[in-house]
């Protein structure tokens, strides 16, 4: 049986990735390793708790030692690396976390797997030719768009936040490791994810919780910044494809083509809580929307094309916004009963 090393697997995007791989590929066994940091749990996973082809190991990717043991034991066919601080307002308090465990840790994790799958630069180990390492990235990598255009493959990168930084100097050691070593290297980088097991600081989730709270909506200065969305089922396949298919060395886009304002998603998101819990005041949601101070060095618009994973890999989003989001928020209301 093939062994994979998922990181971070117990944070939102690895929590629904990991169930729906291990469904569709009962060759293989993974080993999630998670420092179960603020934003983990455990109980988004407890549908394969005690799937024998699932182990979970809490420990933090920057140990040098876990890691290389870890190596030893299980042999690992492959590596997808979803383990990341990712809160843009985390990082702007505390950058220093976000340093320590996106470009340090990432790392670590490429080393070792250079001393397990290669005897030098471009000579592989004898029967390891295929394995690989995935790096989950974002699309913050590439700054922030005027009002046309979109992101691409070919994007020059110019991150704005000391998250996407340390995201970009995470990709560029990915990047080195495939062109200095010839290592199996692929990049993803994706738009906003949302769906069910979403960490609650994030947008839609804390539009969803303030509302049922019957507290004030916080969107961000004028509510008019853009983001492509992605439901997040969407991107674990595309995670899957670019694993078992992406071309060595390459960097591949996904996105929902689901282009929002924050004005637009909290409406959307207001309008189908006033139909599916209306509040027993009889007034609609929107009535919490509140203006705050915007977030230092905001991103004013991010668009992704992918069309180079749809052609290449022929993948293709299956939900759109209006239907991701029903998908959503019903999951979040069977969660406040």
């Amino acid at each position: 049986m093939k062994k994979i090393l998922v990181t971070g697997g117990a944070g939102f995007i690895g929590s629904n990735f990991i169930p729906y791989f291990l469904q569709k590929h009962p060759e293989y066994h993974i080993i999630n390793l998670d420092a179960l940091t603020y934003a983990a749990n455990l109980d988004n996973l407890k549908e394969i708790e005690h799937d024998p082809r699932y182990s979970f190991i809490q420990g933090d990717i920057c140990e040098r030692g876990l890691v290389d043991s870890l190596f030893n034991e299980h042999r690992f066919f492959g590596v997808i690396h979803f383990a990341a601080e990712s809160h843009v307002d985390n990082s702007i308090t505390g950058p220093e976390a976000f340093i320590k465990t996106n470009i340090n840790g990432t790392f670590t994790l490429l080393d070792v797997a250079r001393k397990y799958w290669m005897d030098s630069p471009f000579k592989v180990k004898e029967g390891l030719g295929n394995n690989r390492f995935l790096q989950i990235s974002t699309d913050e990598v590439y700054g922030s768009l005027g009002k046309e255009g979109l992101f691409t493959e070919h994007t020059a990168y110019s991150p704005n936040s000391p998250y996407s930084a340390s995201k970009a100097s995470s990709d560029f050691l990915v990047r080195s490791y495939f062109h200095t070593y010839g290592m199996n290297v692929v990049t993803t980088n994706c738009s906003n994810n949302y769906g069910p097991k979403q960490h609650d600081e994030k947008l839609i989730p804390t539009i969803i919780r303030k509302a049922l709270a019957g507290q004030p909506i916080p969107i961000y200065g004028d509510g008019m910044n853009v983001r492509d969305w992605l439901y997040v089922m969407d991107h674990a396949k595309g995670i899957e494809l670019a694993f078992k298919k992406g071309r060595p060395g390459e960097t591949y886009n996904i996105g929902g083509r689901n282009e929002r304002t924050n004005n637009q998603i909290v409406d959307v998101i207001c309008t189908v809580l006033d139909s599916k819990r209306p509040r027993q005041d009889g007034n609609s949601y929107k009535q919490q929307i509140t203006f705050v101070k915007d977030r230092a060095g905001h991103d004013k618009r991010y668009a992704i094309d992918a069309s180079k994973i749809e052609k290449e890999l022929n993948w293709q989003a299956e939900e759109n916004f209006e239907s991701g989001i029903q998908k959503t928020i019903s999951w979040y209301l069977d969660q406040v009963k």
